[in-house]
């Protein structure tokens, strides 16, 4: 569909958070893999100034340069000596040239590599540039960046933060500029530039509708052969109905009418091109039997409401998703930090069997930081329950919690936990 083409230039516009990485691994490593969903900018990303400069630029999306790769691959790397390359997981077989050529002479920022595919979850292509190139994920566009600010979010300051005190010292006092921002429109918008752009609802919806047929016309058909892609788009759906939910694949195979290999080959595809994130457990406890299980969330919170059938305000307040919707706008955010967070951190959740749980478990070196978000404009102490659970099990590696709310105020819920807003973590205040 041309609507999958014609808004993708809202990152024209907006400085994303990964340009100075991506930079300053130029200036390191001979190899540099840029990964992410389709349609999150990758392309305007490495063509677009800075990163785009004094760079030659081919793309396989293009059949010519797709035919030159798969027959000689060699040659295509010879067109320029700083060269980029796009969507190269259409031929896996062109990262042997580009080890080739490295391994002949070993220059920093030499190829500038993008994919719609986590080619370290591709096993017969992971090992091809091993010791030999570094690689970021970009993800869908954050409320920063559509704010037109690439700041990555307060969470490495945060996570760095002496005790409760020293948090709300970080917060900004509320004011007109800086106060609870709309989460509902950033959820039902998500953070594909093209659905940002989108002037209404319908528009939107008919973007991603042509996004997911695309997804599994093409893009599956670049990594796997689907027998059956009505069987792959109801999984997807039942997935996106799961959001925020601890993954029981035997119950999504069952739900799906698909035998459980299938449903999980599914789950790998979806995770392998950037649509589904596993978060992990944090399974470390002295007295507590923990769930082991990872939850599933969506890279994309828009896509993933839409996927659910939840396309309105009314709709989003009325559903059960709200809050586990909630959660992946989160999840987004804390995922575009973490790559360019250095050194890089763990991100996971904490339950207990008996229903203690934290919703996010930041992890950096022996500092650990657990967050609990809440839509609700006011909270009081039973909504740190959790938070205090996870802290008197890690006493000395997580001194305080935060718990994230709908309101606008900061303030100490216990003398652990603050709360915060969550227009704090989502569009950190000018100065």
């Amino acid at each position: 569909m041309n609507i999958i083409h014609s808004m993708n230039n809202l990152s024209d516009l907006r400085p994303r958070i990964l340009a100075q990485e991506v930079l300053t691994a130029l200036g390191r490593f001979p190899v540099v893999v840029v990964s992410g969903a389709r349609q999150t900018g990758k392309t305007t990303l490495v063509t677009m100034p800075p990163v785009g400069a004094d760079r030659g630029y081919r793309t396989l999306d293009d059949l010519d340069v797709l035919e030159r790769a798969q027959a000689a691959p060699d040659a295509l790397l010879e067109d320029a000596p700083r060269l980029t390359l796009d969507e190269v997981q259409r031929v896996p077989s062109l990262l042997l040239a580009v080890k080739r050529a490295v391994d002949r002479k070993r220059a920093p920022g030499r190829f500038l590599l993008t994919g719609s595919a986590n080619l370290l979850l591709m096993r017969r292509v992971s090992e091809s540039l091993a010791g030999r190139a570094v690689y970021l994920d970009l993800w869908p566009m954050t409320e920063a960046e559509k704010a037109g600010r690439p700041d990555p979010g307060p969470w490495s300051d945060w996570l760095a933060a002496r005790d409760a005190r020293a948090v709300r010292a970080l917060v900004p006092p509320t004011s007109p500029r800086n106060r609870a921002g709309d989460t509902v429109a950033a959820i039902l918008v998500g953070g594909y530039p093209s659905s940002v752009l989108a002037q209404d609802p319908e528009e939107r919806a008919a973007w991603f509708d042509g996004y997911v047929r695309t997804y599994l016309e093409r893009d599956l058909r670049d990594l796997a052969a689907i027998g059956n892609l009505t069987d792959f788009r109801r999984l997807m759906r039942l997935a996106a109905l799961r959001a925020g939910q601890v993954l029981n694949q035997s119950a999504l195979a069952r739900d799906a009418g698909l035998p459980q290999p299938t449903a999980h080959r599914y789950l790998d595809l979806l995770e392998t091109s950037y649509q589904i994130y596993r978060l992990p457990p944090y399974s470390v406890s002295r007295t507590k039997r923990l769930v082991k299980s990872p939850k599933l969330y969506w890279t994309d919170v828009g896509l993933a409401a839409h996927l659910a059938a939840v396309g309105s305000r009314e709709g989003l307040a009325a559903s059960p998703l709200a809050g586990a919707l909630l959660e992946n706008l989160l999840l987004a955010h804390l995922l575009a930090w973490r790559t360019c967070a250095s050194p890089r951190p763990e991100l996971h959740y904490w339950r207990t069997h008996s229903g203690e749980e934290v919703d996010f478990v930041l992890e950096s070196g022996n500092r650990l930081l657990p967050i609990e978000v809440k839509s609700a404009r006011r909270v009081g102490l039973g909504d740190a329950r959790g938070l205090e659970a996870f802290l008197a099990e890690h006493p000395k590696s997580a001194p305080f919690g935060i718990l994230l709310h709908g309101g606008d105020e900061t303030l100490s819920l216990t003398e652990r936990v603050v709360a915060v807003p969550l227009r704090a973590a989502l569009v950190p205040a000018t100065g």
